[in-house]
């Protein structure tokens, strides 16, 4: 079965190998079909025409570079349920301002300088829900970021030797033949110059992905938690409150207090200081009042004595600062709920339904007939047709959806996105990274293994559950760079590769240096664009080292020209794993790396064949 093409057709492998290449091209090119069921298609193809064997074929499943992307994947789902995700794009987005070309250039050196030392693969991975969430906070479409993540990502394998895997390839190959061998450094000014210019090519045409403002329908038909308050009139009737020494509420419990019966007041929520930081819990009826606690309480609507009430308790008013809801958003949240038909709520109140030890929420606002209940809506009984506010813990707020006998959730806000089930686990899962980019700069292990032992960290520290390790991993964008795999093979058995080599041999024989190396790095583009960057450094270094050895010049240029050029994978989404991981959350079709992608491979082009033979003469 597998020769049946190969028995039948006069075609021979190679320009069937050729033919089913610019058939994928195309395909991807028009995007009307998947690129991930088109790297399947491949699969099959070359299984039906005898070309490659089943082994060959599959290969690429047990490649460890697909295990290593996989792996990267959980990483980056672990930093965002520590709410570490979160903590990096806040932090670029106060550095910035709110400014997109400052986040834009922040974005870019730092995932620029940590690729420097660590596989610009898994800093990508890393960073893609940094920058989405940006984009959520920002309200830009990820298109606008995505594409100078996959650039900024792609150039720091020209920052030093480790960076990326075709550099070592070609020192490796260097030192084989000449016994010379590449710095750690000597790529860096390279990289340096390269990176300022991606930057400033990325502010320029950042423009041409479009994509401004997101339009996404879902995004934009959700409120913010922001919004929810002041639609419920719940910002004036909020306050804070700090416990002070003596006070009464120490080491008592909340329903001990017995506040909504003695005051009408609602306590929304709890802050406590722990390790130089805030944490936000949800008041339950157990949980006990310490020292320094300051609980958001809110007072209602009624006539509320404040002094007396500090006084009596020995509680000191806090500010509420306008950030405090937005801190708490990330463990504690909203949702707006509806009753249904034949609701087992209709006709009580929220004090007979004892809803907060009910359902381990808290109602802090009804509306009915799109008016506010302003009187003491916890005495007032449900109607049907009700639309009830609460607040409370976000994993109790997302099992409402299976309560379905009593309510639908009409709306989750906004900040759902940044919710971080773990978010105590941070240092640990920060402590699990830099123990996987230590093994991997040191290289001690290979760097899937590396990965492996993150992975299993953040499992061990209760960072990730199995659960959403699985979730997070991108099929779509593995099965792709598998299924493309098996072109390097097919054109190395086909003698495609051989081809083309021995054709640059004659073309560039009787031409200057400079000419050399600009053929050298097309040539290596080229390759690259169906190949991985590895395989294309594999493949091309032993001829740049064999051109300059025939034309008696140092080949340290060369070795140098490939290693650049095979990082410049700017031109398809499949040239490069850190492209492929950008197309599904960026919204990316073929075409958008061909235009931005292209003009900057010249550019680089240029710079480089200029730049090098300056650090290193012929």
């Amino acid at each position: 079965m597998n020769t049946i093409f190969t028995s039948t057709l006069w075609v021979s492998p190679l320009f069937w190998t050729l033919s089913l290449l610019a058939i994928a091209v195309i395909l991807f090119v028009r995007n009307k079909v998947r690129m991930d069921a088109v790297a399947l298609l491949v699969m099959l193809a070359f299984y039906l025409s005898g070309i490659l064997t089943t082994h060959e074929i599959f290969a690429g499943f047990s490649d460890p570079n697909i295990i290593l992307i996989a792996l990267l994947f959980i990483i980056g789902e672990g930093l965002v349920r520590t709410g570490v995700a979160y903590q990096v794009s806040e932090g670029i987005l106060k550095l910035a301002g709110n400014s997109e070309t400052k986040v834009l250039v922040l974005l870019m050196l730092a995932v620029a300088g940590l690729g420097a030392f660590m596989s610009s693969t898994g800093v990508v991975a890393i960073f893609i829900p940094v920058v989405l969430m940006i984009c959520r906070q920002m309200n830009l479409s990820p298109k606008r970021l995505m594409m100078p993540l996959s650039v900024a990502g792609l150039i720091s394998g020209m920052m030093t030797l480790i960076a990326t895997a075709p550099n070592l390839v070609v020192n490796a190959e260097l030192v084989k033949d000449t016994g010379v061998r590449l710095r750690f450094f000597d790529f860096t000014p390279i990289g340096i110059v390269i990176l300022l210019l991606g930057i400033g090519y990325m502010l320029l045409t950042r423009r041409w992905l479009g994509g401004n403002i997101t339009t996404d329908n879902q995004e934009n038909s959700q409120r913010s938690m922001a919004e929810l308050i002041d639609e419920y009139g719940l910002r004036g009737r909020a306050k804070r409150f700090v416990v002070r020494n003596g006070s009464p509420f120490i080491g008592k419990k909340l329903d001990e207090l017995h506040l909504r019966a003695n005051y009408g007041v609602n306590v929304l929520a709890i802050e406590r200081w722990k390790r130089f930081r805030p944490t936000y819990m949800m008041p339950l009826a157990t949980s006990e009042i310490h020292e320094k606690d300051i609980l958001m309480i809110d007072i209602g609507q009624q006539e509320f004595n404040l002094t007396e009430f500090c006084q009596t308790h020995n509680l000191e008013p806090a500010e509420i600062k306008s950030q405090s809801f937005d801190e708490q958003a990330k463990s504690i949240g909203m949702a707006e709920l509806a009753l249904v038909p034949g609701s087992a709520l209709i006709d009580k109140t929220t004090q007979e339904v004892a809803f907060r030890s009910r359902y381990g929420l808290n109602v802090v606002g009804i509306k009915r007939d799109g008016e506010l209940i302003s009187d003491s809506f916890s005495g007032t009984p449900y109607k049907l047709g009700d639309l009830i506010l609460v607040i409370g813990d976000w994993k109790v707020i997302q099992q409402m959806r299976n309560r379905t006998k009593d309510f639908v959730v009409l709306t989750y806000p906004k900040e759902m996105d940044r919710v971080a089930p773990a978010q105590s686990q941070a240092p640990q899962a920060l402590f699990s990274v830099l123990v996987m980019v230590l093994l991997m700069v040191s290289g001690i292990v290979p760097n899937v293994i590396a990965a492996l032992i993150g992975c299993l960290m953040l499992g061990y520290f209760r960072c990730i559950d199995a659960k959403s390790a699985y979730d997070s991993i991108h099929w779509p964008s593995l099965i792709l760079i598998i299924g493309m795999m098996p072109f390097a093979t097919a054109l190395q058995k086909t003698g495609g590769i051989q081809l083309a080599v021995e054709g640059m041999l004659q073309l560039v024989g009787d031409w200057g240096m400079y000419f050399v190396l600009m053929m050298l790095f097309i040539f290596c583009a080229v390759i690259g664009l169906f190949i991985s960057n590895t395989a294309t450094a594999i493949l091309v270094a032993p001829i740049a080292i064999s051109l300059a050895q025939q034309l008696q010049v140092s080949p340290i240029p060369f070795a140098m020209v490939v290693s650049i050029a095979a990082s410049a994978a700017f031109m398809t989404p499949v040239s490069s794993p850190v492209n492929t991981m950008v197309v599904g959350p960026g919204g990316y079709k073929f075409s958008d790396f061909l235009k931005i992608g292209v003009p900057f491979t010249l550019i680089v082009m240029v710079v480089s064949v200029f730049l090098i033979p300056l650090l290193f003469p012929f």
